[in-house]
């Protein structure tokens, strides 16, 4: 089986690690767009919006090639919470966080652009995330040491925050930054 090589419209160094895993070959791109939500604009259609947006933006500098854009944020409450701006925003967040479940929304888009026309296609990946109660000094230690600033609820599964996650529904990858099993079904679909 060969996969094609994508153009990754993303800086995250978690979506690149994650197909460096699987043996993905790509080119990566960071694509410029604004990441403000609409007012009303529900998780899904966020994340789906700026995935589209970020694969568009990059897709008429590759013409032919399969770019990938995708964008993730943490849901509370219905309520999209984004990256801290600063120490004390990600002490906020997860104590939000903190003996509760949460979700953690993906979207995905591929972009191809040929003659001037764009075939884009996208879709959206849910994991429900629940941590454990925390204390006032566990939440103290994942701020300094988990490096949660360019994070989507101020943690990384894979690094500090594990020691505080009870359980875990859905996929995994996707709470890491890249649910690269639906990348790979709608590459097939492409």
């Amino acid at each position: 089986m060969e996969l094609p090589k994508l153009i990754l419209a993303s800086g995250s160094p978690r979506r690149a690690e994650i197909l460096g895993f699987v043996g993905w070959e790509f080119e990566k791109r960071v694509a410029d767009v604004d990441e403000t939500p609409f007012e009303d604009e529900s998780p899904e259609i966020y994340v789906e919006r700026l995935a589209r947006e970020k694969s568009v933006a990059v897709a008429g500098e590759y013409p032919g090639s399969i770019v990938l854009g995708a964008d993730t944020t943490v849901v509370i409450d219905g309520m999209i919470v984004g990256k801290p701006e600063d120490a004390e925003d990600a002490a906020r967040m997860i104590r939000d966080l903190s003996g509760r479940w949460h979700d953690v929304v993906t979207g995905v888009a591929l972009t191809r652009s040929r003659a001037g026309e764009d075939r884009v296609m996208s879709a959206i990946q849910t994991t429900g995330v629940k941590f454990r109660e925390m204390t006032d000094r566990e939440i103290d230690f994942l701020v300094r040491f988990g490096e949660p600033m360019d994070k989507a609820g101020a943690y990384a599964v894979q690094a500090q925050a594990a020691l505080f996650i009870e359980e875990i529904r859905g996929d995994y990858w996707n709470v890491v930054g890249l649910p690269v099993s639906l990348v790979y079904e709608l590459v097939k679909k492409f």
